[in-house]
């Protein structure tokens, strides 16, 4: 039986779409809900044509919703429903050490009858950036919590000089688990095909710093 990926397209999800397929699993649709106002990942940034972009590449046909924050539950409820009549077996998410995080969706995912996997569960977050760029994995930060990180880092690619600046911030988390920071997958083992994309400008909302991001190669010399 096949599995499902909860991804917002961003390292940790991705990486943990690696691992499962080291270990045999079949990982067929990728999971993920958006905001109806937006059509972004909230907090992420991403748009919605980009998630669906990077899950074809990596061979994962999309399973989609869209809500507002407070109609999520019931969103998910609905797609983890559609994804048991489609056959899957479970979930695949790329949680690291929040335990509530956790807790939370795997109550939410074995209450309809499917399997709940953490394959990245209590790596510590350095090594599991570490494992994103020493396996090739192109990951852009496309948002940043003005509270908790620098908006220095958008439009970075994760690196090893960028996870050195990471460890030097007093208190954070270098995986960004806390919402520090959040990144978009672009290119690395498993793609079919890079996506094409390019930065569009700048927005702040939420407390947050985003990245503008366009599907599709930019006729100017910005084009990523």
């Amino acid at each position: 039986m096949a599995w499902a990926l909860a991804t917002a397209a961003g390292k940790d999800a991705t990486l943990a779409l690696h691992r499962a397929r080291e270990e045999g699993k079949e990982v067929r649709w990728a999971l993920n809900i958006f905001e109806g106002n937006t059509g972004l990942v909230r907090f992420h940034g991403t748009p919605r044509a980009l998630v669906e972009a990077q899950a074809r590449a990596l061979g994962l046909e999309p399973v989609l919703g869209e809500t507002h924050p407070a109609g999520f539950e019931e969103v998910l409820a609905g797609l983890l429903l559609e994804l048991r009549e489609r056959g899957a077996q479970g979930v695949i998410f790329g949680n690291l050490h929040l335990e509530e995080i956790r807790g939370w969706y795997e109550e939410r995912v074995t209450a309809v009858g499917l399997d709940h996997s953490e394959p990245l569960w209590g790596i510590p977050p350095r090594e599991v950036v570490e494992e994103v760029t020493k396996r090739g994995f192109r990951a852009l930060v496309t948002a940043v919590n003005l509270e908790l990180g620098d908006p220095a880092w958008l439009g970075r690619e994760l690196d090893g000089e960028l996870l050195g600046v990471f460890l030097g911030r007093n208190g954070m988390d270098a995986a960004g688990e806390r919402g520090e920071y959040h990144t978009f997958v672009h290119a690395g083992p498993g793609f079919s095909t890079p996506v094409s994309f390019h930065i569009a400008g700048v927005e702040e909302r939420e407390g947050h710093r985003f990245l503008t991001l366009v599907p599709g190669s930019s006729p100017d010399a910005g084009a990523v």
